[in-house]
């Protein structure tokens, strides 16, 4: 059963429904709700009510959203673009990287152990390799470059 989203109410409780599972930035809930079939003008006006009242909040998603993409292997660049693609303004997806207190060489180091068995590469291909899926996984070519030869910071 469907729920009619043609009501300040009802855009208001699925706004929420989608909070209390997890943050959520304003773009991304704002494309949930349209999807829902919701008014532009119905979500904007609940969606500024959430952020008066502290419930929607941009910082806390990028807080959040950092660090569960840090804890899953993926590096600042990665992280980057993919909040880019949310629709977050640059400055603060910088913002709040820097403010995130993540040692990126270490997230580094226990990504390359994971996948690599922490075996530093015997020849030009498995180097190749290995830094391809580090490069993947959104860390820098100087950052690779000095894990891959054996430097420890």
């Amino acid at each position: 059963m469907t729920v009619v989203l043609d009501n300040p109410l009802a855009v208001r409780r699925a706004a929420m429904d989608l909070l209390a599972r997890r943050e959520h930035g304003r773009v991304e809930l704002t494309r949930k709700l349209r999807k829902r079939g919701a008014p532009d003008e119905l979500i904007e006006a609940a969606l500024q009510r959430l952020a008066e009242e502290g419930l929607l909040s941009e910082a806390r998603y990028l807080e959040s959203f950092i660090a569960y993409r840090a804890r899953s292997g993926y590096g600042p660049q990665r992280i980057r673009e993919e909040l880019g693609q949310r629709g977050l303004a640059r400055s603060d997806i910088e913002q709040a990287l820097r403010d995130s207190g993540i040692d990126w060489f270490e997230q580094l180091r226990e990504t390359w152990q994971r996948k690599f068995a922490g075996q530093l590469p015997a020849d030009i291909r498995e180097r190749a390799q290995q830094g391809r899926f580090l490069t993947y996984r959104g860390y820098s070519l100087e950052m690779i470059g000095r894990l891959l030869r054996g430097c420890d910071e």
